[in-house]
Formats: C-alpha cells, structure tokens, sequence
C-alpha cells in the first residue's frame, strides 16, 4: 500500500492496483505518515484495519462491490 498526496493506492493478490482518492477517507487524509503505515489486514484480507485511527476499509467497499 502507498500513499499519495491526494491518493492512496492498494495491491491486489491478483496483480490489479486500485488508486482511490483520500478525500474520501478523511482519517486517512488527516492521518500523520507513521499512523498510516500501521496498517493490518482483517478478516483473512477482506478489508485493512488501522488500529491508531479505527479505520476499517473493506476490499469490496474499494471496488464498488456491496460489503
């Protein structure tokens, strides 16, 4: 996972990169660089957990699907 000004971008098992914006995820955008780095993943790599900003992002949820 890397972050942009203004994006972030998440790596997929099957090679597909998904880039979305930060705005939308605005504890993500107002978040210093080290919480953003602490990151995990949850739920078998169904979603991304942050534990310092109790930020829960669901892989579905970054590509549209219903959760």
């Amino acid at each position: 996972m890397t972050f942009a000004s203004d994006t972030f971008t998440v790596e997929l098992e099957d090679g597909r990169a998904l880039s979305v914006p930060l705005e939308w995820f605005p504890r993500l955008r107002d978040a210093t660089g080290p919480e953003r780095d602490e990151w995990q993943l949850i739920g078998q790599g169904q979603g991304i957990h942050w534990p310092a900003l109790d930020e829960d992002i669901s892989v579905a949820g970054l590509l549209g699907l219903p959760d």
